[in-house]
């Protein structure tokens, strides 16, 4: 409610829904602009994201990830089989990724070759390809990052004060 981002004198207005939107071509130049040492393939850390983020003044999507930066049941795309078709959508003021998701492979000859490529045994993987082996359409998921959504809206500096019982190494239960 306005009234509580008041009192944290927090001004959020909320976005319009029309993000910008960038390859991770684009994300990884902007990083190493900035002085990242990250190359093309390095899946993207918390400092370039800070930095990629500080460059826009509303959530954004980075989109197309290389092969080895995500989960290997991420589908690669037709048209540049090197990254897939996913996506991340980061919150600016540094505050980095709130939502990450992407097309998942429902192909079963195309995932087990990925569950290969990641050097992973297929047979602890039984009952994940059997969803595919037993058909399948295409689908996509996503995951949202709550507390790193309501630390950026509140104006939050770090993540553990948006956590209503944060686990720490020392303390694991509320």
């Amino acid at each position: 409610r306005y009234e509580e981002l008041e009192y944290l004198k927090r001004r959020f207005e909320p976005p319009d829904g029309r993000f910008p939107r960038i390859s991770y071509d684009e994300a990884l130049e902007i990083a190493q602009r900035k002085g990242s040492k990250l190359s093309w393939g390095d899946d993207l850390d918390t400092p370039s994201e800070r930095m990629i983020s500080m460059e826009f003044e509303t959530p954004f999507f980075v989109h197309r990830y290389p092969r080895q930066a995500r989960a290997f049941y991420h589908m690669p795309d037709p048209k540049r089989p090197e990254v897939l078709l996913c996506a991340d959508l980061l919150a600016p003021e540094g505050k980095g990724e709130i939502v990450g998701g992407g097309q998942r492979i429902h192909d079963y000859n195309l995932l087990l070759e990925r569950i290969r490529e990641f050097g992973l045994d297929p047979k602890k993987y039984t009952w994940y390809l059997d969803l595919r082996r037993y058909g399948t359409v295409p689908h996509s998921g996503f995951g949202l990052g709550v507390e790193r959504t309501v630390a950026w809206i509140a104006g939050i500096r770090h993540i553990r004060d948006a956590i209503g019982f944060p686990r720490t190494p020392t303390r694991t239960i509320p």
